[in-house]
């Protein structure tokens, strides 16, 4: 297998859009996320999230929303409330070190699943900034998981 160092962006055509614009920009571009139609007129925050592929080795880029919590960064596996995990979670869980760039700063960082009493604290948090999370979790049986991404050294 090749190794590449240059991540394969999201096959959906309206994400990997925003994730050129957003590194084309460093981040002003796509850094509050405005919906694939333009309709979120205030926008929410995204970073980018680079997860090395468990089966691969290669590098995959995703754009996702985040809240914050003190120093680190809170992403939320929801999938639109799938059935499945994302395949950027299962990826992280195979190999927590990932790399975030929250408008221009790209940094190291280590992932970890909320634990139950963290994701009780979380999850309001991430619902208040983006509220159809709760209407996700109602569509699966599975708990959707919160993730938490502190910043390496």
């Amino acid at each position: 297998m090749t190794s590449s160092t240059t991540p394969t962006d999201s096959p959906n055509s309206w994400v990997a859009d925003h994730t050129r614009r957003y590194l084309e920009s460093g981040g002003e571009d796509g850094h509050l996320w405005h919906g694939p139609d333009g309709s979120l007129a205030a926008g929410v925050p995204t970073l980018l999230l680079t997860t090395i592929g468990r089966r691969s080795g290669q590098p995959r880029r995703t754009a996702l929303i985040y809240g914050t919590d003190g120093a680190d960064y809170v992403i939320v596996a929801s999938k639109g409330g799938a059935a499945a995990h994302p395949l950027w979670y299962e990826n992280l869980l195979a190999n927590p070190d990932v790399t975030l760039q929250v408008k221009a700063d790209t940094f190291e960082a280590t992932a970890h699943t909320a634990s139950p009493e963290e994701r009780a604290r979380l999850w309001p948090l991430m619902a208040k900034v983006w509220p159809p999370y709760d209407e996700y979790q109602t569509r699966t049986d599975r708990e959707i998981p919160v993730v938490v991404l502190t910043r390496k050294g």
